[in-house]
């Protein structure tokens, strides 16, 4: 009797369970659908690339490029400023000697490259700021450690940074609102 009944139940159990498969399949499916939306839903986007304004603005610094001070800070505000008005920012190095007429061409190159704003830092750019900013009486310049004021140049000392800040912020935000 014992294997009758055991038989009996197999085949109730399977008959069942034949029954019951279309039901598991559609709740499997409908959890694997829930599942694979939720993960969809809440996965992490992706970063966008950033879309920059066509205004750049551009630092001029010694053979030290941004390595040391103040041409470091200098191109850290520039940074966050370029980020605060999508204004773009580049940075070029004169490579030695260090002199006035050096530093020309590379300030030059600079000038005619589309830079809406050029910051020079040590004594070399400097200089050739001084004597070439004449040349270029559209773009505003900023010498920082040197230089000598003139309509299209201010001079801050190094130990400025409140105002090479200011500075640069003011004319990024005049950059951006032009170029949008």
């Amino acid at each position: 009797m014992t294997i009758r009944t055991t038989s009996i139940r197999y085949l109730i159990s399977r008959k069942i369970a034949a029954l019951r498969w279309p039901h598991w399949v559609a709740i499997g499916t409908a959890a694997t659908v829930a599942i694979a939306v939720s993960v969809w839903a809440l996965w992490p986007e992706s970063p966008r690339q950033r879309v920059y304004l066509d205004a750049t603005a551009c630092l001029l610094t010694g053979n030290q490029g941004v390595t040391t001070e103040p041409a470091a800070s200098v191109w850290a505000t520039l940074q966050q400023a370029s980020v605060d008005t999508l204004v773009r920012a580049q940075t070029l190095r004169v490579s030695d000697p260090q002199t006035p007429e050096n530093a020309a061409g590379y300030l030059a190159s600079l000038a005619t490259s589309g830079c809406g704003l050029i910051v020079a830092v040590d004594a070399g750019p400097a200089a050739a700021v001084d004597k070439h900013a004449g040349t270029f009486p559209a773009t505003p310049f900023i010498t920082v450690g040197g230089g000598t004021p003139a309509a299209n140049v201010q001079v801050f000392d190094p130990s400025d940074t409140a105002g090479i800040q200011a500075a640069v912020q003011t004319h990024l935000e005049a950059m951006a609102d032009q170029a949008s």
